[in-house]
């Protein structure tokens, strides 16, 4: 089959899955406050830490121009960006000069793996995020593996633009300098790889600093101190931070984690230079993910599920024995969540944790990463229900987009059920 072809099906395969799996009504998190911005319509205009200015403007514009509400312009622009993504890694694997087959496995296992199922099935910038890193992370590839040096301009454009999605990609900048050192003997090609990402980065400040927000803004909250919180935890509890980022890789990508490790290694022999790039782009990653003092960190992970997916079909390549005994695996990842969630479910701690978690759907909210038929926070807020734990961010945003989408029409009815 043509390569272009197999990525065209694999874009449509996961456009089903990930429309068939997306989420009924408005679940709990931050996804109230996404959908309730772009609702209301008026394009943000500062980028800080927590506006996400480039996922919620396209969303507002997607919104404005199909005509459409907020909820259907976020699902569009999650789906559709999480279905690109797992063809960009697609042809990421392709151009490590592997074949369609194993390329194409290493994509379904990135498009499967549970973190980034999850997030495109909720209204969300992550999805939206590992777009514009994919587009990244393939130039890099492309850069070091075929004579068009184009790429290496577009590596500097597409994480410029990364930033203005998620400032947690600061954490790749060591990654972009490192590359782009490796290319200064390709003057004109690095030189404009810098000028544009410095434009872009740079651009963020410049914007918010116009706005009357202090210089930090873009990489700073008055929301929370995650980070400095992250600074402070005892020592045992970074020990337990550590044990449970192996679980969440792990929980990923099950059996193919030995892949990942042989397509790391075999990176290091074959390329040291591009292997040093994404190890550095993994290290900060990883490490800023696992120790980061907030309760869904598992989503920070996914710059590095990237890469690690990446590694994946690398590894299948030096592996093949194994990898034709094994392929058939990687369409049985649904089943793995399915068997964790039945498991966990008998248990003692399990039963304790589904009563506890019950208002926003119990052990399926946490182990299964379809949200078809989920508990909504829009019902939850309208029915007047308590949480056993602090939900005031959630329901505070919900009750603004309770009471926006009432002035629009709507009965309090037909809003429990968005």
């Amino acid at each position: 089959m043509n390569k272009y072809l197999t990525g065209i099906l694999l874009f449509i395969v996961f456009l089903a899955i990930y429309t068939w799996g997306s989420f009924t009504k408005i679940p709990f998190a931050d996804c109230v406050g996404f959908i309730l911005t772009v609702e209301k319509g008026i394009y943000e205009t500062t980028a800080t830490a927590t506006s996400h200015f480039l996922y919620v403007n396209t969303a507002i514009l997607i919104k404005n121009t199909l005509g459409i509400n907020g909820i259907e312009a976020n699902k569009i622009l999650v789906i559709t960006s999480a279905s690109l993504s797992v063809v960009l890694v697609y042809l990421s694997v392709l151009n490590l000069k592997v074949n369609q087959l194993i390329s194409a496995a290493a994509a379904i296992i990135f498009g499967f793996g549970f973190s980034f199922w999850r997030n495109a099935e909720i209204a969300e910038v992550y999805t939206y995020n590992c777009f514009w890193l994919c587009l990244f992370f393939l130039s890099i590839i492309k850069s070091f593996y075929s004579d068009r040096k184009l790429f290496i301009s577009l590596a500097g454009l597409f994480f410029g633009i990364s930033l203005w999605v998620h400032i947690q990609n600061i954490l790749l900048i060591p990654a972009f300098f490192l590359f782009v050192f490796y290319f200064r003997k390709e003057k004109k090609q690095a030189l404009t790889s810098l000028v544009l990402f410095l434009a872009l980065f740079s651009s963020l400040f410049i914007l918010n600093y116009t706005q009357g927000l202090p210089l930090s803004s873009p990489y700073s909250s008055d929301q929370g101190h995650w980070v400095e919180d992250s600074l402070k935890k005892p020592i045992t509890q970074y020990a337990v931070d550590l044990v449970k980022s192996i679980f969440y890789l792990i929980f990923n990508y099950s059996i193919f984690v030995f892949f990942g490790v042989i397509g790391i290694i075999s990176l290091f022999k074959e390329n040291k230079k591009m292997f040093y790039v994404f190890f550095a782009a993994s290290l900060f990653v990883y490490g800023f993910s696992t120790f980061y003092a907030v309760t869904d960190n598992y989503v920070f992970f996914l710059p590095f599920n990237i890469i690690f997916a990446i590694g994946i079909g690398f590894g299948f390549s030096k592996k093949q024995n194994l990898f034709r005994k094994l392929s058939f695996a990687c369409l049985l990842i649904p089943f793995f969540y399915l068997s964790a969630f039945f498991v966990v479910g008998v248990t003692e701690k399990g039963k304790e944790f589904d009563d506890f978690k019950s208002y926003k759907g119990g052990l399926s909210y946490y182990l299964l990463p379809w949200m078809n038929d989920n508990k909504g926070i829009v019902e939850f807020v309208i029915d007047k229900k308590t949480a056993p734990e602090p939900i005031n961010w959630m329901t505070i945003s919900a009750e603004e987009y309770i009471e926006l989408m009432k002035s629009k029409g709507y009965s309090e009815n037909e809003i429990r059920e968005l």
